[in-house]
């Protein structure tokens, strides 16, 4: 199967390629996309391990001249010497401004590979293959590139729209069940503020909290669904000044637990679902959506087990100050992405922190 997604923005266009074993075709893909010469490949060692030898054969045979440079995993490497790294590895082999640096691996290669790419002789081409289910329905599309600082989350960063996205499903099959499940809060989110049709889908199925349970078919309906509401949002919205900010929902409280745990206990996803539950339960308390809804949310949350409570080793008065510093903040105000109906949702920074604590307290 094979899905074309093209994103339309103002000084570029660029296309998701959806398509089983695609990962063979990166180095004619690139070649269309008009890129020449020489690709540093990014990507870690468990990543690199399954499929590195398929993307440099597919890359050099292209015509690509190809090296690569090899970070370790983890969110707690996605740092500023992280990029110094790639940044070495760009000099040592001399990359130009017509070169090209490609992001194998998760998320978070995908953020490290992406701002160095825009930070490299002040910007050259990134092509995105993402290899977690999280990358492929989010952070891989969109621009949004960068690192953590030790006081949050992605604070440091930059918008660095790819030339080309490439998702292989394949891949996913050695992807840890555990990541799966992170990627699903990603896929929920989407039926929450976007696709009310994709939320419905979900309902339907039986399981989600591990991909033999998924299905093919599915699985490129989920893929499929959720890159078409990314790239509709993106080519309405590309930094974010508007209707792009509602892909936070669930961010908010989300980012503030990653950061409180130091990046080790919970994951991004186990994060964000959460945050969404968090999101849910203010839009509830503040009557602007039913209490069924919330529940519904809930129940599809579980199903693709993912947790619902607030780690115990953290504290509500620590979630608020990390709030304030979160990069959404506004005039001083913590902005929240809250649903109106499944299917639709908004940005406002009228939540009190009389609301989160309420709510919050609930959450342990």
């Amino acid at each position: 199967m094979k899905t074309v997604i093209p994103v339309e923005l103002p000084q570029l266009q660029y296309d998701i390629n959806i398509a089983t074993d695609g990962l063979q075709y990166l180095g004619p893909w690139l070649s269309a996309a008009g890129k020449r010469g020489k690709v540093l490949l990014v990507s870690n060692p468990a990543i690199f391990k399954h499929y590195g030898k398929t993307a440099l054969n597919s890359l050099a045979e292209a015509g690509f001249e190809v090296c690569q440079c090899i970070l370790p995993p983890g969110e707690r490497y996605k740092t500023l010497r992280s990029i110094e790294k790639i940044h070495n590895a760009a000099f040592e082999n001399h990359l130009e401004r017509s070169s090209t640096m490609v992001a194998l691996g998760g998320g978070v290669i995908g953020d490290m590979a992406g701002f160095a790419a825009a930070t490299w002789l002040r910007g050259i081409a990134v092509v995105q293959v993402p290899t977690s289910l999280l990358a492929m329905v989010d952070a891989s599309m969109g621009g949004k590139t960068g690192v953590n600082h030790p006081q949050g989350k992605n604070l440091i960063g930059a918008f660095h729209q790819p030339r080309l996205v490439l998702i292989d499903p394949t891949v996913l099959k050695t992807l840890p069940g555990r990541e799966f499940r992170a990627g699903m809060a990603e896929v929920i989110k989407y039926g929450i503020i976007w696709n009310e049709g994709l939320f419905d889908q979900l309902e339907q199925a039986k399981r989600l909290d591990q991909m033999r349970y998924v299905g093919e078919d599915l699985l490129h309906d989920i893929l499929r669904h959720s890159c078409q509401a990314k790239a509709d949002v993106v080519s309405q919205d590309e930094k974010e000044a508007g209707v792009r900010a509602i892909l936070n929902y669930g961010h908010t409280i989300g980012h503030a637990v990653e950061s409180l745990t130091g990046y080790k206990l919970v994951n991004h996803g186990e994060a964000v679902g959460i945050g969404m539950v968090a999101a849910g339960a203010i839009a509830t308390a503040m009557d602007l959506w039913p209490q069924t809804a919330a529940d519904r949310q809930l129940a599809i949350i579980q199903k693709a087990g993912l947790p619902t409570k607030l780690p115990d080793s953290i504290s509500i008065d620590d979630i608020l100050v990390t709030l304030r510093s979160d990069k959404k903040v506004q005039s001083g105000k913590v902005r929240f992405v809250l649903p109106k109906r499944i299917g639709e949702a908004f940005v406002t920074d009228q939540v009190t922190d009389d609301s989160i604590r309420n709510v919050l307290e609930k959450m342990f």
